[in-house]
């Protein structure tokens, strides 16, 4: 049985997904109309038809599924209207991001994992790049400060258009306050509306001004048309799932203990030891 679901979680909700275990966060950072809500509507209806293999993973329950049906909503096809994409995440005045929460089982052992997606307006994001103090980017602050792993996400039809001067110094500027408080976690950039053709020049901009501060990133391209020409039915879009397993895999930083002295029998007391 599915547990309830309800609409984006808040932080009140917190709690309650953490029950069974801490819940793993992915942050989904970029400027307003980026492709941030997209890519999650785009992977909620990948996991709803089945076309998401996720390495042995199966649906185990959410506790948002209304909240993922409003942001893939717009997207479905309806007899005599095209798929639209999700209406742009508001500022409104909120303090933390909404979540979308995504449980995730393994076929063959273990009990579920709990994810919580970030879904954050993009002007909060430009306010934090500016100054991580700012009041106005209070909740980028705090997908900084709770994320266990970060998609930095960089629009190719804004790095396209008329503003792709501008859209470029956001990017920079977003990566380099990333890179100051991102201590070690993992990080991907992820080039979404990949069906779009940008300046080779910029390409190599963007990928300098991240890969400088956070060489360790990992790169994804995404869109939601499907470069092969087959079975609409059957469409996974471009690089979305590959970009979720990615996601899912992504595993909280342990803490690793010191060997336990020669010089004690009792494990319990002789971590930090010295031996004499």
């Amino acid at each position: 049985m599915l547990p309830w679901s309800g609409s984006a979680l808040g932080l009140a909700d917190l709690g309650f997904v953490s029950g069974r275990a801490r819940p793993l966060v992915i942050g989904i950072i970029g400027a307003q109309n980026a492709g941030k809500t997209t890519l999650l509507g785009a992977w909620y209806l990948l996991l709803g038809r089945g076309l998401a293999n996720l390495g042995g993973r199966r649906f185990a329950g959410s506790y948002s599924l209304s909240g993922w049906e409003a942001v893939a909503g717009a997207m479905r096809w309806a007899p005599g209207h095209p798929p639209r994409f999700p209406p742009h995440t508001t500022s409104r005045g909120g303090r933390a991001p909404g979540m979308l929460h995504l449980a995730l089982r393994h076929e063959d052992h273990g009990r579920p994992v709990d994810y919580l997606f970030t879904d954050a307006p993009g002007e909060w994001f430009q306010k934090w790049a500016v100054n991580t103090n700012s009041q106005e980017g209070g909740g980028a602050r705090w997908v900084s400060d709770h994320a266990d792993a970060f998609l930095v996400v960089a629009d190719r039809e804004a790095l396209s258009g008329e503003a792709m001067g501008s859209a470029r110094g956001s990017l920079q500027l977003l990566a380099r306050r990333l890179a100051s408080e991102l201590r070690e976690r993992p990080v991907a950039l992820v080039w979404t509306k990949a069906d779009v053709e940008i300046a080779p020049a910029m390409e190599t901009a963007v990928r300098k001004a991240v890969f400088d501060v956070m060489p360790n990133a990992a790169e994804f391209s995404v869109s939601v048309v499907d470069e092969a020409d087959g079975d609409p039915a059957l469409n996974k879009g471009t690089g979305l799932v590959d970009l979720l397993r990615w996601a899912v895999d992504v595993r909280r930083a342990t803490v690793e203990l010191p060997s336990p002295a020669a010089t004690s029998k009792d494990p319990l007391f002789v971590y930090g030891s010295r031996p004499k």
